[in-house]
């Protein structure tokens, strides 16, 4: 096994780290912050205390036993006498106490194991109020299935990159995989109080964090068979578990089983969201979008305060290339803010030791360190895109924005707004018109007239509903590498103070049925700001596309910060520019290895089906994490899996083995036949079988 390196940062007071910790508790509301190992070490020779360190981790066991081998298996990493540096000096000393903490998200706990090495093991927990407890069986069942979850949910979440954080596979063995089996199965009523992901505005029995992370471990191990055997068991006392047994079966190719049950399901429970929703998926891959929209407007009728059931209902839409009632709906889509993580505050810590593994890295991740001023050489413009921080289901709604661009493109996108949504300038206009016609005659006759100067007003404008979308207006359609800037929408606090200033008859004229108003909707203030952020990504986007082809064209060199070409990998990937996008991550990956990078073009490789460059670039990534302590990765892990199953795994070990890679990196990659050996993936063969 490939020796892994142990990241630590020292405390200026021994026991800080925990007591900030403690003092914590209170705040937090969702899954709690990674688990945090505490280390007391003392002289070799003197036992005089000398330093508190710490450090993060995730995917261990966190029964006592557990717990206690791996602060144990810490005690060898800094053995005196074994030549290892800390903080630029040669070890002296020894690991006295070891405490690790674990957060229980079901009691509102924090479970304590303090270690003494060597010596006893007392386990424990501290409330909220920092008022100690005994740690009693159920306690410690929550605990281990909040440690898996936070080990699955958090292993790719880039909120969670955070100084000193070791990541494990909570469920490497099949050992691991039944105890968690047997946990989840004991503990998955309860699920809807560990919170969801942020598109779900209200954790239910089937939408919470504990189903995220079942569904997570049934892509990665790829047991389907178990999932569904567990899942027949509960739906037998609690028949809500169909629409989860239907995806699974869905997961698993049994399409027949998946429809039968979602028949007489739907029969049973007919505004189930949850099913509804499943066989509204199932319908758009079988390409029936009329049933697909039936199924996706009733699961809406019966969830509308959720994003999940609008967003299926806009994919339909945009299925359909009925654009303008996706606006619509998109408008529509209830919209949460997003909660930051329950990351809290450490104490300045005195030093920061990240040190190199000792195997398992690729020469050229050893040897190109990034330079000082590195991070400082970004252009600003690239900086402060915000698309980059969106989150939660405006990040959502703004993929669904960026597919209808995609297909239409960014002017048809434009004129389609401009039809659906109600302009400001357009509606000051029309006020103005119609109050100065009201002051002059209030007569019916007259208003009809007004109405009618109206209608020819807004016919002249581009992008009106009268010019149906086809103007050509050089607003509309301008040069490359110009993008047009989108026209601000109205303000809905805009109609509501003309309102309250002129009276509700002072408004009826823009919204009556005979106005030229009478198909358009108030554009959402947060959908109206998504305009904007795209509008951002398509001009920097357009800009280097065409400075890149100025300096190719002038056989130029065109050079960026890694940073740079990180960030415009990304804006390509956002704007569903793939090619652009792996152009991007490969100049990136020519300045310096960076784990965004590679996973950029480890995506691109997988959706397009390329098995060279996906084996490749795991190797590279596996590598890279693993001296950056990250030994596991869910995404990492789907996409060997699918590609063993398409290439077969004897076939990718030959390919390695005969590789010129270190065979400490080739004893990382067989870490991943070990998977698919324990938990027999698709495309698996072992020695006998190839014979």
């Amino acid at each position: 096994m490939v020796q892994a390196a142990v990241p630590e940062i020292q405390e200026m007071t021994i026991g800080e780290a925990v007591n900030a910790r403690t003092a914590a508790l209170p705040g937090f509301h969702a899954l709690g912050p990674p688990d945090l190992v505490h280390l007391t070490k003392v002289h070799a020779r003197t036992n005089v205390q000398e330093a508190g360190t710490y450090h993060y981790v995730t995917g261990i066991d966190t029964s006592s036993a557990s717990i206690a081998a791996y602060l144990n298996t810490l005690t060898y990493s800094y053995a005196p006498g074994e030549g290892q540096i800390w903080f630029g000096k040669h070890q002296n000393w020894k690991i006295q106490t070891g405490v690790y903490c674990c957060y229980n998200a079901l009691s509102r706990v924090d479970l304590r194991v303090r270690v003494h090495i060597p010596g006893s093991v007392e386990a424990f927990v501290i409330d909220e109020r920092g008022e100690k407890h005994k740690a009693n069986e159920q306690i410690m069942l929550e605990t281990y299935v909040c440690s898996v979850i936070r080990g699955i949910l958090f292993a790719d979440d880039e909120d969670y990159n955070i100084t000193a954080y070791r990541r494990f596979n909570p469920i490497a063995t099949r050992e691991a995989e039944e105890k968690f089996v047997d946990a989840f199965s004991k503990l998955v009523t309860k699920g809807w109080q560990l919170g969801s992901q942020l598109e779900v505005q209200v954790p239910t029995l089937l939408s919470n964090n504990l189903i995220t992370t079942f569904f997570k471990y049934l892509d990665m191990t790829g047991r389907y068979t178990e999932g569904v055997n567990l899942l027949e068991k509960l739906r037998s006392k609690e028949p809500d578990f169909a629409a989860l047994l239907a995806r699974v079966f869905l997961d698993m190719d049994e399409e027949v089983k998946a429809v039968q049950l979602l028949h007489d399901s739907i029969k049973i429970a007919p505004r189930d969201p949850n099913l509804l929703d499943v066989q509204s998926r199932f319908c758009m891959s079988k390409n029936r979008l009329d049933y697909a929209l039936a199924t996706a407007k009733r699961a809406v009728s019966s969830a509308p305060s959720e994003f999940g059931p609008w967003a299926r209902l806009v994919k339909v839409y945009i299925e359909q290339r009925d654009f303008q009632s996706a606006l619509l709906t998109l408008n529509s889509c209830p919209m949460f803010p997003y909660h930051n993580t329950d990351l809290h505050r450490m104490p300045v810590a005195h030093r920061v030791h990240l040190p190199f593994a000792t195997e398992g890295v690729l020469p050229k991740i050893m040897d190109d360190l990034p330079g000082e001023k590195e991070s400082l050489s970004v252009d600003p413009e690239l900086a402060r895109l915000p698309a980059a921080s969106l989150r939660g289901t405006f990040a959502k709604a703004y993929e669904l924005l960026v597919e209808i661009s995609h297909d239409i493109g960014w002017d048809m996108l434009l004129k389609y707004r401009a039809k659906v949504f109600i302009m400001e300038e357009e509606y000051r206009t029309i006020k103005s018109d119609n109050a100065g016609k009201q002051k002059k005659n209030h007569s019916r006759a007259d208003s009809d007239a007004s109405r009618t100067a109206v209608n020819g007003f807004a016919a002249s404008q581009p992008g009106s509903v009268a010019d149906d979308g086809e103007s050509q207006d050089e607003t509309v359609a301008s040069p490359e590498p110009d993008v047009v800037k989108p026209e601000q929408s109205v303000d809905a606090e805009l109609v509501k103070g003309s309102e309250e200033h002129h009276g509700s008859s002072a408004i009826s004229e823009p919204t009556d049925m005979s106005t030229p108003f009478k198909s358009k909707r108030l554009c959402e203030r947060w959908l109206d700001n998504l305009f904007m952020v795209m509008y951002e990504d398509m001009r920097v986007y357009t800009l280097w596309r065409a400075e890149s082809g100025h300096f190719k064209s002038q056989q130029l060199p065109y050079s960026k910060s890694l940073r740079e070409w990180e960030i415009l990998g990304a804006l390509a990937n956002r704007l569903k520019h793939t090619e652009e996008a792996s152009e991007a991550f490969t100049e990136a990956l020519n300045v310096r290895i960076s784990s965004k990078s590679l996973k950029g073009l480890l995506d691109i490789y997988t959706e397009k089906g390329e098995p060279i460059n996906i084996l490749n670039t795991a190797v590279q990534l596996t590598s890279y994490e693993h001296r950056w302590y990250k030994e596991f990765s869910p995404s990492l892990i789907i996409a060997i899996k699918k590609l063993v199953q398409k290439e077969g795994s004897q076939k990718l070990r030959n390919m390695i083995h005969g590789s010129d890679y270190p065979a400490s990196v080739i004893d990382l990659m067989d870490d991943y036949f070990e998977l698919a050996r324990q938990f027999r993936w698709l495309g698996y063969e072992d020695d006998d079988d190839a014979k």
